[in-house]
């Protein structure tokens, strides 16, 4: 039996299709309490408002190419890979590995002359997403698909640094900064923020998974546990710091992002979650605050609950 996927990867699912539920959930209370019709309208209000930026209009489509399709995945369905790329703690994790990657010179000023993150963040966000559903939700062949795409664009990916050093996308020590700048992000968002607690050897086994993503693209040696993951990191630490480029993006990401005012509180708090699970060391080059008490008694909680909030307006079974 097929488990699909809800939180954010559920975006890719219509808010009319209706399911029986294949895993165990809340839904069903409060569908028992007739809950879901009064509480409907909401649902699909969110759903619909969060779907059309995450995946675009063609929805529908994507979701019949990679969780319909038939054909062997890279990854089965008890992976832990799958367990925390579904739930909507990715939306949190993902600003993090934003902010955390921009640490380093030369991956920064790749995305500051050649991103469009600015002039269409909904198209990269969209990309970006993409990419994550069909490498881990996918057949193989679209999982090789968005492999293969992200490397073509990796090609004109060339240039000159502000301190005169060249860059290049696939270079593989600028790749690997950037997949473990994005692996730790996920994990750290998801122990703060996610449904399911993960044990060691699940954390290990993300990282595991990760890494075959990683390779296909082009990352030598990758780490594939927890603790060569920590290892990666420090031995990074010597080449990041801060740069107009880095600031002028963070300033972007959380406090002038591209958004009507009625959804900017929601975001913000994303943004504010997402910088509680930075290590103190990668805040203060980005001139980020550190107020340890707010954190844990303000932000964590009402990020916890917009979570919950998008994983009940997502699930792709029962509203509740």
């Amino acid at each position: 039996m097929q488990v699909r996927p809800w939180g954010w990867a559920s975006c890719y699912r219509t808010c009319d299709e209706r399911s029986q539920p294949v895993w165990a959930s809340p839904h069903e209370a409060w569908h028992a309490l007739g809950m879901s019709d009064r509480l409907e309208p909401a649902r699909r209000l969110v759903a619909d408002a969060v779907r059309s930026r995450v995946v675009g209009p063609n929805a529908d489509n994507r979701a019949q190419q990679l969780f319909e399709a038939p054909g062997e995945r890279w990854f089965s369905e008890d992976r832990p890979i799958r367990i925390i790329h579904a739930d909507s703690c990715m939306f949190i994790g993902g600003l993090r590995a934003l902010l955390f990657q921009s640490l380093h010179p030369l991956a920064m000023a790749g995305v500051a002359s050649h991103s469009d993150f600015k002039a269409d963040p909904w198209g990269r966000l969209q990309r970006t997403a993409d990419f994550l559903a069909a490498t881990t939700f996918g057949p193989e062949s679209e999982s090789q698909r968005a492999i293969d795409l992200v490397k073509r664009v990796h090609v004109r990916v060339v240039g000159t640094a502000d301190d005169g050093r060249p860059y290049s996308a696939n270079d593989p020590h600028l790749l690997k900064w950037v997949h473990i700048a994005e692996v730790d992000s996920f994990l750290a968002a998801h122990k703060k923020f996610g449904e399911v607690e993960l044990s060691d050897e699940q954390r290990d086994g993300y990282v595991l998974d990760m890494s075959r993503i990683a390779s296909a693209l082009g990352v030598i040696d990758p780490p594939r546990s927890v603790a060569e993951l920590k290892e990666e990191i420090s031995s990074y630490r010597n080449e990041l710091r801060t740069s107009d480029a880095a600031l002028d993006a963070a300033k972007y990401l959380l406090i002038t992002p591209p958004l009507p005012a009625l959804v900017r509180p929601a975001y913000q708090l994303l943004g504010a979650a997402a910088v509680s699970v930075l290590p103190i060391w990668a805040r203060l080059p980005l001139r980020l605050p550190w107020l340890p008490l707010s954190e844990r008694a303000i932000v964590r909680p009402a990020a916890n609950t917009l979570t919950k909030t998008l994983r009940w307006a997502l699930a792709p079974d029962l509203p509740y």
